[in-house]
């Protein structure tokens, strides 16, 4: 390795994906001298294996399924999808995999990239070594930000990596549709790459550890989802593990804990999340490498006052949505102390706190139907102490809906907190309501009361009517 200079900053991002971007970009608003460090791709793991290819793979498969519900249409959209079609779609939303476009925005706020490996080296102190072996050493005068993501957590199965298991990134850029596909897991990866590949010709069997899909989100969620599932032909197995995998003659053969065989041309490990941190240095901080990294409000590192740890890598909402929304709270948080701010605006709901990741984190899950939420559900709200009620409503109810589609199957909850009458947090599933869990976001985020909701009056015929319906059974119960 060869050292050939040295370079100063005000601050240094280590990650140049959505959440790296946005630190950058606040601070180089501010007119802090910022430099940016990335070994992949700029733009991270939501442009080219995450967000936006999962999208592009789902797009053509939720809209098929809409106009199959649209009397006068359906019998036009019968026939299988397009396979190659649909991944070339996939393959223009992610640039094909190059980040010119994304690189050169970087350049246009007036932020430095720096294309290697960087790590910590000590307090404000960040080394990047390129791929032709040579280290630059970056120093930060007032700020190092950790915005590095996470990865896919594979299972300690013996063998496994001699059978090439697909991850959520090989699960998003995969060239071909396998013929079978095992699904391990129930979570988001887990049902939105069932829906998209399942609808893309594979036989899907999901092996589910758990007692439903979507275990973190209402009840109901998982079912109407895996209900989808089951009709559109995937194959659900609850309670169920796996005890090991092999491949044989080119398949990939798994053994579940009560002893099945399943066979498939691929396997994908939709199991949970692991930080990138095990080689950024964080030995050289008095960190432990690979761990997660706890943070305070203003998403700086407990017990520094100079590192910062934005996005997945705190584990406070593993959503690229929020570490946008952190990654704004952090650069302003930067920014005021380095401008000798002596109290920030630390309070709830401050432009320096980040307060939305404990009351109103929205999500979104692009199954057919969509499952989407913010707040709290029942059992957290209970959990926490909240007196509470939850009130539900069936979209067959809403006129909107039964416009929308033909038969259309959904349900809403609003869980209502009964000392303050505001919403504690918002369920809806069902075709397209995607598009109403904002409306859900402002209300928990804004804490408006019910009694003030009454006046926000939902136009007819929408779906959002669904509001007015909600609104009425608290009313009526």
């Amino acid at each position: 390795m060869t050292e050939t200079d040295s370079n100063a900053y005000d601050v240094v991002v280590l990650g140049a994906g959505p959440v790296g971007e946005n630190v950058a970009d606040r601070t180089r608003a501010a007119g802090l001298t910022t430099a940016v460090v990335e070994n992949e791709l700029v733009g991270g793991e939501c442009s080219y294996w995450a967000c936006m290819p999962s999208k592009a793979l789902l797009r053509p498969v939720i809209a098929r399924a809409d106009a199959r519900r649209v009397p006068g249409l359906r019998h036009l959209v019968q026939g299988p999808l397009d396979a190659p079609a649909v991944l070339a779609h996939r393959d223009d939303h992610t640039a094909h995999w190059q980040d010119d476009g994304q690189a050169g925005w970087l350049d246009g706020i007036g932020a430095d990239l720096y294309r290697g490996h960087g790590r910590l080296a000590g307090p404000r102190t960040v080394t990047v070594t390129g791929s032709d072996g040579t280290v630059r050493t970056l120093t930060a005068r007032y700020a190092v930000a950790v915005c590095t993501g996470s990865r896919a957590r594979l299972p300690g199965l013996p063998g496994l990596a001699d059978v090439r298991p697909w991850t959520s990134r090989e699960a998003t850029s995969a060239e071909a549709v396998p013929g079978r596909l095992i699904v391990v897991g129930g979570g988001v990866v887990a049902t939105e790459m069932a829906t998209a590949w399942q609808a893309l010709g594979s036989r899907v069997t999901m092996l589910v550890r758990g007692k439903g899909l979507l275990a973190r989100m209402e009840p109901f969620a998982g079912e109407l989802v895996a209900e989808a599932l089951t009709e559109a032909g995937a194959e659900i197995r609850t309670g169920t593990s796996v005890r090991s995998v092999r491949r044989e003659n080119g398949a990939v053969v798994a053994v579940t804990d009560g002893g099945d065989r399943i066979e498939a041309d691929e396997i994908l490990f939709a199991t949970g999340r692991a930080p990138r941190t095990d080689d950024i240095g964080l030995d050289t901080v008095g960190l432990e490498p690979g761990d997660w990294l706890p943070v305070d409000d203003s998403l700086r590192v407990t017990g520094t006052d100079w590192l910062y740890a934005v996005g997945d890598v705190n584990q406070r909402a593993l959503l690229t949505h929020q570490g946008k929304y952190q990654a704004r709270i952090a650069g302003a948080a930067i920014a005021a102390r380095a401008s000798g701010a002596t109290a920030l605006e630390a309070g709830p709901w401050g432009a320096h706190t980040a307060t939305a990741d404990h009351a109103a984190v929205p999500q979104v899950v692009f199954t057919d139907p969509e499952a989407a939420a913010v707040g709290l559900s029942l059992a957290e709200a209970e959990q926490a102490g909240h007196r509470v009620r939850a009130v539900d409503v069936e979209f067959s109810s809403v006129a909107g809906a039964g416009l929308y589609a033909d038969g259309y199957r959904g349900r809403a909850r609003m869980v209502v907190d009964l000392e303050d009458e505001v919403l504690r947090g918002v369920t809806f599933v069902g075709p397209g309501v995607g598009e109403l869990i904002h409306s859900a976001t402002v209300a928990v985020a804004g804490q408006v009361p019910v009694g003030r909701l009454w006046h926000a009056v939902p136009s007819y015929p929408t779906v959002s009517e669904v509001w007015l319906r909600l609104l009425e059974a608290y009313r009526d119960s």
